[in-house]
């Protein structure tokens, strides 16, 4: 098979300095997970997860074992969801047009530029999707941007993954460029004096802020209340319970909405939506135990600013699959994006008098530890 492409190579490169390219947070936050070149689309890779373990006893002298102490351990998968392509086409005669102005090559590097742009920018929108539908609690006022005038928005997003537990090494948090810009205006990150640093006042880079690694995604998403009301709570329901069964209200309770219930001022995540009289929450689930008929309150609309452990999301790539026998390319290379480190298949494809070019790549992107997940509400 002919090397059609190594000459293009270098080029594609240079070219990726010049493209404009929106802001990923999560992708470089995330777990990546390099299994995944084993998974077909479709299929699931499995990571264990242990319980929690609520067996602890005295300690009682006796000439006997104590009984076995067994668990069931749990897993959560992660399936390859996705095998996209991203084409573009030349004909020969539109190549010897072209040549004799800024030249064919140059103007392919940027089109394959502009289509690891549009993949990458897919792939940290899926990663932003998931991370938000699988916090486990929120902070903040909806509507609002948070900084307004402190740190008290990261204290308290760190409060809730200490109080779930949550290692405290390796956390980040991802918001979007408005929050930044609000955080830039704290004055006591821009004093040097104060902040230990010159880089955000001169170089705009953002700060570790209480053991968060800050980034920016041009992706943050939205979100859409459900039209939920004068719901309440159907039976007794313990701390701890995710299964939330509900009565007497009407419309929707969506998953990413923020709901509150009767004497609790903890803001819950909903992790799928309400059906059959019940929905659920991400763990770990209620703080405290609430009686029948206490009221459900459904937040508003907001944008999801999400805080996280790194191995609390996994993102799993890997290149299309060909098969044994090879496809109708002419050539396949792989291609680095330097912003991302995710790797692409870049072929060409030989047509009638004509050349597709495509750029290519599998994912799939999971939330394992829900726990690990908080929202800061904007």
């Amino acid at each position: 098979m002919p090397n059609v492409l190594t000459d293009l190579i270098p080029d594609i490169y240079a070219a990726m300095d010049v493209v404009s390219r929106e802001m990923t947070g999560f992708i470089p936050a995330v777990t990546r997970d390099p299994r995944a070149d084993r998974v077909a689309v479709g299929q699931t890779l499995r990571s264990f997860v242990t319980p929690p373990n609520s067996a602890g006893g005295d300690i009682t002298p006796a000439m006997s074992l104590p009984a076995a102490a067994f668990q069931t351990i749990g897993n959560k998968g992660v399936t390859i969801t996705k095998s996209r392509y991203w084409p573009f086409s030349w004909t020969g005669q539109e190549q010897r047009a072209v040549d004799a102005g800024p030249g064919s090559l140059t103007i392919q590097q940027d089109q394959i530029a502009q289509a690891l742009r549009a993949a990458v920018n897919e792939i940290e929108t899926d990663c932003a999707d998931v991370a938000y539908k699988a916090s486990s609690r929120a902070y903040g006022t909806a509507g609002t941007t948070p900084f307004a005038s402190d740190l008290s928005d990261p204290a308290n997003s760190k409060k809730i993954l200490d109080d779930n537990g949550t290692p405290d090494s390796d956390r980040h948090m991802v918001i979007n460029t408005t929050a930044g810009a609000k955080l830039r205006t704290l004055a006591q990150l821009t004093k040097v004096n104060e902040a230990g640093s010159n880089s955000l006042l001169n170089q705009g880079k953002l700060l570790d802020i209480h053991n968060f690694a800050f980034r920016e995604s041009a992706k943050i998403k939205s979100h859409t209340k459900g039209t939920g009301a004068s719901y309440v709570l159907d039976g007794a329901h313990a701390a701890g319970a995710t299964t939330i069964a509900a009565k007497t209200g009407s419309g929707t309770i969506l998953a990413g909405d923020i709901v509150t219930f009767q004497g609790d001022t903890n803001k819950y995540v909903v992790a799928s939506a309400l059906s059959g009289g019940s929905f659920t929450i991400n763990a770990p689930g209620l703080l405290a135990a609430h009686s029948d008929g206490d009221t459900i309150t459904v937040g508003n609309s907001y944008t999801a600013n999400v805080g996280f452990r790194r191995n609390a999301i996994v993102l799993a790539t890997r290149l299309p699959e060909l098969p044994k026998e090879g496809d109708l390319a002419l050539d396949h290379f792989e291609v680095e994006d330097p912003v991302t480190g995710l790797v692409f298949d870049f072929a060409a494809y030989p047509g009638f008098y004509m050349v597709t070019y495509t750029v290519a790549i599998a994912w799939g992107v999971t939330a394992v530890k829900p726990e690990h997940i908080t929202t800061l509400l904007g």
